[in-house]
């Protein structure tokens, strides 16, 4: 099929892409304008005491734990301390707060809406806190535990204490049902608050203005990315009268650690079985203990459920499938691919300009990021929220679902993602050694548009990744 794909690619490479490739259906899309910053209360005096959170996962989870844990202060009348970042023997990262986010446009920003502080009180931090009960962990809360659950379950020991350690705070709190005036500070978090630190924004711009290197005006997100550094995107090119450059961003989420959770195969026969055991014995214990003892679904029910990652080579085809032609110039985001570079093979191969962080700045350049995959992640952020077209390869990824967010906030409708049924894909995939290429195109078009219609957020699901809510954003009729 890899070889259908590239026949296809080389014939139409002077052909017209299709219309709807780099735009949203506009109408339906800029009927919502962001709102988030409008406030309709007092300030909260945080007088039950301290929340300390420390925020498990990589830097989307940490993000979105972020937003939880002000949303629960403000619940409790809880002042908090800035969220803290749990060291994980998967990331490997010891970036805190201040090392990723603007410590003080996030404390300023929030000021009108709850009480923060830097640290704990001084006779707080005497306290073993575990001895006296402060210490809540995720064992402790249910996943997307209503507000009812911690006014019940937390105040109490807050009241008690002065104090509660949330440890890792993962998903935790429920978005449904939640008030009004609390859904509004969650994305007032997510989108106004957490602004990048400086030296991720001047190295974002940097990373920009290479992606659109013959372009000489910055993309409508870059300013909420980069801040101050969008400038510098519109002067590197001013004067010049170069045809401007669009970009495809996609995220492959197949770094080892989601490869061996999936539980699915990847064509690697007996040795990639192997080694992906023994990573999930290091990493997911628990999953490799549930994987000996329980009869689990087959890698092949799994697949058929559209519950694998896309591989690159499936990515390929969903973009040449989809009508993106051979001189697109393709972002790829993510960490260390699972097969390294020659699964990423079959993406250079039929896009040749395809590029990576790594490849846009020098090592000089990435010094300052090596070894904080959560800043590198960050970068990864800025590159794809900024990109004229935005292709997911799994749903579940949270950077993908705050990346759609956050364009969907700030794009005005001009800012396409293309999110994949990945069940749908995966029925379609499995035929695609017995079909014609025009017919795995048309199935791959179809079902992929499915998925393109614009719509409000669906009760229960996140206001990070879908914030088309009267709760964050306000209907422009």
């Amino acid at each position: 099929m890899l070889a259908l794909a590239a026949h296809a690619l080389a014939e139409g490479q002077n052909k017209r892409e299709p219309k709807d490739l780099w735009r949203e259906p506009v109408v339906p899309a800029s009927a919502w304008m962001p709102c988030a910053d409008q406030r309709n209360w007092e300030p909260s005096g945080g007088n039950n005491g301290y929340i300390l959170v420390t925020a498990n996962g990589g830097m989307n989870q940490q993000r979105v734990a972020i937003c939880n844990a002000v949303v629960l202060a403000r619940l409790l009348n809880a002042t908090l301390v800035v969220p803290k970042f749990m060291y994980s023997s998967v990331w490997r990262d010891v970036s805190q707060f201040s090392d990723i986010y603007q410590e003080e446009h996030f404390i300023n920003y929030l000021t009108p809406d709850i009480r923060m502080v830097k640290e704990l009180p001084n006779k707080l931090q005497s306290l073993d806190l575990e001895a006296i009960g402060s210490v809540v962990t995720d064992v402790d809360i249910p996943k997307e535990s209503k507000p009812s659950f911690y006014l019940k379950n937390i105040l109490p020991i807050l009241l008690r204490n002065g104090v509660v350690h949330l440890l890792g705070f993962g998903n935790r709190l429920a978005f449904d049902p939640i008030p009004f005036q609390l859904q509004r500070l969650r994305c007032r978090c997510n989108f106004h608050a957490l602004q990048f630190a400086p030296k991720i924004q001047e190295t974002g711009a940097l990373l920009l203005r290479r992606l659109r290197k013959h372009e000489g005006h910055s993309g409508p997100l870059d300013h909420y990315l980069v801040g101050p550094y969008a400038d510098s995107i519109m002067k590197e090119k001013r004067g010049q009268s170069a045809k401007a450059s669009r970009y495809l961003a996609i995220h492959l989420r197949f770094e080892i650690d989601m490869v061996a959770h999936s539980l699915c195969e990847f064509g690697g026969g007996e040795e990639e079985r192997q080694e992906l055991e023994k990573y999930r014995e290091i990493h997911f214990p628990a999953l490799a203990h549930l994987k000996k003892t329980t009869k689990l679904p087959s890698p092949a029910e799994i697949r058929s459920e559209g519950l694998c990652p896309l591989t690159p080579e499936e990515a390929v085809l969903m973009l040449a499938a989809l009508g993106f032609n051979r001189k697109t110039h393709v972002f790829v985001a993510g960490a260390q691919i699972y097969g390294g570079t020659r699964r990423l093979g079959a993406l250079n191969s039929l896009y040749p300009y395809l590029v990576t962080k790594e490849n846009l700045l020098s090592a000089t350049e990435l010094e300052p990021f090596k070894n904080f995959s959560s800043q590198l992640a960050a970068l990864d952020f800025i590159g794809c929220t900024a990109a004229d077209a935005f292709a997911m390869t799994d749903s579940g990824s949270q950077l993908s679902s705050l990346v759609s967010g956050y364009r969907i906030y700030y794009g005005g409708g001009k800012m396409p993602t293309i999110r994949p049924n990945k069940r749908r894909l995966a029925a379609i995939f499995v035929k695609n050694s017995t079909i014609e290429w025009k017919v795995f195109e048309q199935r791959v078009r179809k079902a992929v548009r499915q998925t393109k219609h614009i719509q409000s957020r669906p009760k229960g699901r996140s206001v990070y990744r879908y914030p088309r809510c009267k709760e964050c954003m306000c209907p422009t009729d």
